[in-house]
């Protein structure tokens, strides 16, 4: 009898040891400065923005539709063939609740409860909303708590400490520190090759989702895609002309600009405007119809004369890339084309490609990219 009560102390001691272990309370500062509590490892995560998978599908590549227990549709709309490469897959995707709205829309709270998450994942953007709807209080008191992350506002501030939020909550720091390097090292392989030779940076402007808006000319400030152009060795145009991340300038300004190269970011946008001017670049994309709907633009009213127009400048990039941790392949691309002789053994299918194998549980697909100088 004093084995077996003996026997019975050390499993229920073994069973304790196990559910400490799996189970901790930690404090993690987000990316609005927040101190907020949360059980580690989560298990039952409420994204709310859908391509929030970009990251999760690094970290949890064996399943990662596992944790995820509700999002925002717009993963499903705004990038329809990432989806479904996830999707046929991992059939459970089809199964997860999902919301409607843009970036800065707020969850839909009544959904998110309904899930009973260990955490809600919010886009910085949202910050303003959330807060006059005391979103946070609200899920504060049953538990739930926020975290902010950004890979849209200021992602070349803000994404690698999302990573590491990311992994840190997950359990998955160690994969985390492991894409982080690999998009360091990447970069690098640009801002160190401009720094040593220093060529002369050719002016740029970025035509903004272009085909989600009907008018011109929708840009980037000094952050997100503009960032991007510098990194690249580019000089974006309208830095000094939109406060912030995104903007507008008109026509005028671009043509007495006369920028030698145009970057389209557009994608397969059949959700949101059917049948319009968006170049349907993304994974699997039909590369003559890019050159074909990416002809279109240098017809635009803001860059006739202009020097892109005459050397027929003009690229088209998938936008989605200004809100994930991939954006080092697209400065890659723009570097080949601004300093195409400097960065001619440079491969940005291949760098993508080898995300995919290290990182990613789908398989790589072309088609991110197209350009009429080609």
């Amino acid at each position: 009898m004093r084995k077996l009560f003996h026997l019975l102390a050390m499993m229920m001691l073994g069973i304790f040891v196990q559910t400490s272990a799996q189970a901790e309370t930690i404090t993690v500062t987000d990316i609005a400065g927040r101190e907020v509590a949360v059980d580690v490892p989560i298990k039952r995560a409420v994204l709310g923005e859908g391509r929030q998978l970009y990251i999760i599908a690094a970290l949890d590549r064996e399943n990662p539709a596992e944790r995820i227990v509700g999002w925002r549709k717009d993963l499903i709309e705004a990038d329809p063939a990432t989806y479904q490469a996830y999707l046929a897959k991992f059939p459970a995707f089809g199964d997860i609740p999902a919301f409607e709205g843009l970036e800065q829309s707020l969850i839909d709270i009544e959904t998110t409860i309904a899930q009973k998450p260990d955490i809600v994942f919010l886009n910085l953007e949202t910050k303003r909303a959330v807060e006059e709807a005391a979103y946070i209080e609200k899920l504060g008191a049953l538990d739930i708590p926020v975290i902010y992350v950004d890979f849209r506002n200021s992602p070349e501030v803000n994404t690698e400490p999302s990573i590491r939020l990311f992994g840190k909550l997950f359990g998955k720091e160690e994969r985390a520190e492991e894409l982080i390097a690999f998009r360091a090292a990447e970069i690098a392989k640009i801002t160190d090759r401009l720094a040593n030779v220093k060529p002369e940076r050719p002016k740029v402007f970025i035509d903004r989702a272009a085909g989600f808006y009907e008018d011109c000319c929708h840009s980037f400030g000094n952050s997100n895609f503009g960032a991007m152009v510098e990194l690249a060795g580019g000089d974006n145009i309208a830095k000094d002309l939109i406060p912030g991340t995104f903007g507008q300038i008109n026509a005028e300004q671009v043509i007495v600009s006369d920028p030698a190269h145009i970057i389209v970011t557009s994608a397969m946008w059949d959700a949101y405007v059917p049948g319009g001017k968006w170049v349907p670049v993304g994974p699997g994309a039909d590369e003559k119809l890019i050159d074909e709907k990416l002809a279109f633009y240098p017809t635009r009213p803001a860059y006739l004369g202009i020097d892109a127009q005459k050397a027929k400048a003009f690229h088209a990039v998938w936008h989605q890339f200004y809100n994930s941790p991939y954006q080092f392949v697209a400065i890659q691309q723009m570097a080949k084309w601004f300093h195409p002789d400097l960065f001619a053994d440079l491969d940005p299918d291949e760098t993508f490609k080898q995300l995919h194998d290290r990182f990613l549980p789908i398989d790589y697909q072309p088609g991110y990219f197209g350009s009429l100088s080609n």
